[in-house]
């Protein structure tokens, strides 16, 4: 692949893409963005096929992908950057005439809507059961995994009864809630740094990263920094082009902290992730790649000495 093509870049058309949207208005990131509304698990299998060659996505998706028994080959990407340090809260959500369904307590058992295999939604099932203590060695914490792909499609399902919750990150439920179409039972946070950016293999030659990476590294850090420094234009922008009111933008600003340094990710930050992802039983010890190997050593990796 020649340094010249523009790399293809998965996003999640969320609020939390406003940066790389700033990096290639004002910064010239040379990069073909793919949106996948339905999330990290997409872009997983998009990396995997070249339908991509960066992802931007959820750190647990990312960290299961690379952790499962049966990862195949190896693994098609590494994790190569950071891009959200704070957490993600995911907001836990039924269908707005589901009185049977009257806190977290009540959804033991239950059927939980997912986007996709191996999706942050799925993840994070498994940690929330481990946090209620609904985990039996062998045995699903839920009665079903059913696979809906979008957010529309999870907040019908709970309405029509096909799901009876499922989890999405706050602000994005929100407008949903003040509507009345859905109905929030909760809320579960990542006990992780939410956001991380993965590469194909392809672009790692001998573990360091191509001339691209390294720009795209570059352009994110100032896109980051613009952001940070233009917050009312951050406002009007997720307001008018993405799924949020004004009111919701405003107050999410407040939540979230970008990485001022995108290239390199903190190996404890990994292994954290892999041992809470082991308890949950997503993830079995010994098997899979190990936090180590999840990381490319030439792009700043942070790694005890």
């Amino acid at each position: 692949m020649a340094d010249s093509q523009p790399l293809r870049i998965g996003f999640v058309p969320e609020h939390f893409s406003t940066p790389l949207y700033f990096a290639q208005k004002y910064f010239g990131l040379s990069a073909t963005l793919i949106p996948f509304p339905s999330g990290t698990g997409h872009m997983i299998t998009a990396i995997r096929s070249g339908e991509i060659d960066v992802g931007i996505g959820l750190t647990e998706a990312w960290v299961a992908g690379l952790g499962k028994e049966d990862t195949p080959g190896d693994g098609g990407y590494r994790i190569v950057g950071t891009y959200v340090e704070t957490p993600l809260c995911w907001a836990i959500s039924t269908g707005a005439k589901r009185p049977e369904i009257t806190s977290v307590s009540s959804l033991k058992g239950s059927k939980i809507g997912i986007s996709r295999l191996g999706s942050g939604s799925q993840v994070m099932g498994y940690v929330l059961a481990d946090q209620q203590g609904w985990l039996v060695p062998g045995e699903s914490p839920y009665a079903d995994f059913v696979i809906l792909q979008t957010f529309l499609n999870l907040r019908n399902a709970v309405n029509d009864g096909t799901a009876d919750f499922f989890m999405w990150e706050h602000f994005t439920s929100k407008r949903y809630y003040d509507s009345g179409e859905i109905r929030r039972v909760g809320e579960i946070y990542t006990p992780w740094s939410s956001w991380k950016i993965v590469a194909a293999n392809g672009l790692l030659p001998g573990g360091n990263p191509e001339a691209r990476l390294q720009d795209l590294f570059k352009k994110l850090d100032e896109g980051v920094r613009y952001f940070g420094e233009h917050q009312d234009e951050a406002v009007k922008y997720i307001s008018t082009e993405l799924d949020y009111s004004e009111a919701d933008a405003t107050e999410w600003l407040r939540t979230v902290e970008f990485a001022k340094k995108t290239e390199g990710v903190d190996l404890k930050v990994i292994q954290s992730c892999v041992n809470i992802l082991q308890k949950a039983g997503v993830l079995k010890e010994g098997k899979g790649l190990q936090p180590e190997s999840m990381l490319a050593k030439g792009l700043g990796a942070q790694f005890p000495e």
